[in-house]
């Protein structure tokens, strides 16, 4: 399976009193990772096979480009044991599918199918069982041979954008766009456009 989240007989298994530290601790390491895929350049696609669940339907949301398996599952579960989502999901899902679903899907702990998670926005696509790897990884290299600096500012222009104002998202709109236009990236990509030839990008 992709993710079953987190393994609820290590936090049975900890001494009374010592689950909330325990608890905190896996979610730092957890926290940490997802900060560092949400900030880098490259767009992170993620293969989601059998179960996404609790950690791993967090993780499957805060990857750019999740593609599930046509037997894929997705449920929150975190209330279920008792506990409160982790992992960032209480941040990607309300954007990707809004604050109603959300809170659905937290409190009920429904099960979603691909299908039904891709009609949400959830996943980026379904393919066969058979075909998720070839296909998750031919899209990881399409995306790799990219111009992957400026991927990395669109990926943190739209993590900015829920916080900021109109006027200070156009701001950094100017920094980012003055900045790439530094980038060899740009020089190749705006060549190739004007030669009417494939672009050759080198992340630089």
């Amino acid at each position: 399976m992709f993710c079953a989240g987190g393994d609820l007989k290590a936090f049975a298994a900890q001494p009374e009193g010592e689950l909330p530290g325990f608890l905190e601790q896996v979610t730092l390491h957890l926290h940490q990772a997802i900060s560092h895929f949400a900030r880098m350049n490259a767009p992170v696609v993620a293969a989601v096979h059998g179960s996404a669940a609790g950690g791993g339907l967090s993780l499957a949301c805060a990857c750019d480009f999740p593609f599930a398996a046509e037997s894929a599952k997705f449920t929150m579960a975190y209330t279920r044991a008792g506990l409160t989502p982790d992992g960032s999901s209480t941040y990607f899902l309300p954007r990707i599918i809004g604050y109603r679903r959300t809170l659905e899907l937290a409190i009920t702990n429904r099960v979603l199918s691909a299908r039904e998670a891709a009609e949400m926005g959830l996943v980026t696509r379904v393919v066969p069982d058979a075909d998720l790897i070839a296909e998750a990884t031919k899209f990881a290299i399409q995306l790799a041979a990219g111009p992957t600096a400026a991927y990395g500012g669109v990926k943190r222009l739209l993590i900015d954008s829920f916080t900021n104002t109109l006027e200070a998202q156009m701001y950094l709109e100017g920094d980012y766009i003055s900045a790439m236009g530094r980038t060899i990236d740009r020089r190749e990509g705006i060549a190739s456009f004007l030669a009417k030839r494939p672009p050759k990008f080198s992340g630089k």
